[in-house]
């Protein structure tokens, strides 16, 4: 795989036109969030791993140049490759502008495909959908609404919480109330609260980002913009918000941006999503005073919490194994979340 990146490199120079300069040419339109990409083929996995972040671009001084969300894609990677097709990077080998029309080299309009024999041009049977259609939007910026129907992998609409045996989905029982939290990973959020008494059921899924039903691999790209959220459905009268508050505070690192422990990018921020004003006025006051016992205990180094406290955004199911994993039998022993220690008073 690696000397199939390398003997992609003189490839890149030539389309982007970095020429061993190590920098994006005027002529090219190459715009946040998006950039061009060079991964072996066949390489899907890699290629998702490099977009979000940023990659060195090698130009021969040992350097290399860091190009925001840079990714160099391969034939292989059916993923990605797709999002380049009508995209709008504009980029070639000299005056940025890109073709008016398709390659000559292109299938001829007409074309089938060679083992099913459909066509190899949309539009296709009502109802399909192109698979890196949403994974497009989120990395170059087009804002795509993504999926108009739940990811297939989501539970069922009968699905039965793993542990309480209770539904997955609403509407719940008079009485209960809903909160949403995000503090890293979700299989290690979820497991804090799903077994405690007064917890009717919850649920784990994404929240906050830029397109809808995102999937796992929409998320962790690190531009659709989800957090990766915990929602739980409680009993008031048997467990209180400032309960659940508690624990919120004491079982992560609320200073860590967009990071708890080795679990690193947007999806693992902080944050707290309210469904009420009560809920609000309640998560600014605990924030204040677990603010106040950090600096009293130094806990924190003397960072600052920078968990947002936002309106509770519409909440995406997560895959279903994703769902109470840390009930299920042979589960992965996991838990990337970093407590500072310091406890919230009372």
């Amino acid at each position: 795989m690696w000397a199939s990146i390398a003997s992609l490199a003189p490839v890149a120079r030539a389309h982007v036109g970095l020429a061993g300069r190590g920098r994006v040419p005027r002529g090219s339109r190459l715009r946040p969030p998006a950039a061009l990409a060079l991964v072996g083929a066949g390489s899907c996995l890699l290629a998702r791993s490099f977009v979000g972040g940023s990659l060195g671009v090698s130009t021969g001084t040992g350097r290399g140049s860091r190009l925001p969300a840079l990714a160099l894609v391969g034939a292989g990677s059916c993923l990605l490759a797709r999002s380049f097709v009508g995209g709008s990077l504009g980029v070639s080998t000299g005056t940025g502008q890109g073709r008016v029309t398709p390659i000559p080299e292109a299938p001829a309009s007409d074309a089938k495909h060679f083992l099913i024999g459909n066509p190899m041009y949309p539009p296709g049977p009502a109802g399909m959908e192109e698979t890196g259609d949403r994974v497009a939007s989120a990395v170059f910026g087009d804002r795509s609404p993504g999926r108009v129907t739940p990811i297939p992998e989501a539970p069922a609409s009968d699905a039965k919480h793993f542990l309480t045996g209770n539904p997955m989905y609403p509407p719940w029982p008079a009485g209960t109330e809903e909160a949403m939290f995000g503090m890293g990973c979700f299989w290690c959020s979820e497991n804090l609260y799903m077994a405690k008494e007064g917890i009717y059921s919850s649920q784990v899924g994404y929240a906050g980002g830029d397109i809808n039903n995102p999937s796992y691999q929409d998320v962790c790209t690190g531009m659709s913009g989800h957090n990766e959220v915990v929602r739980i459905v409680y009993d008031p009268k048997v467990i209180t918000y400032g309960d659940l508050l508690k624990v919120f505070w004491e079982k992560h690192d609320p200073t860590t941006k967009n990071q708890q422990g080795g679990d690193r990018g947007t999806q693992y921020r902080s944050g707290i999503y309210y469904y009420s004003e009560a809920q609000r006025q309640l998560a600014e006051t605990t924030r204040d005073k677990y603010q106040d016992e950090l600096e009293a205990t130094k806990a924190a180094s003397g960072r600052q919490i920078s968990t947002e406290i936002v309106p509770a955004p519409t909440f995406f199911y997560g895959e279903g194994y994703h769902q109470q994993y840390d009930a299920k039998p042979g589960s992965r022993r996991y838990c990337g979340l970093s407590p500072t220690g310091a406890k919230l008073p009372a």
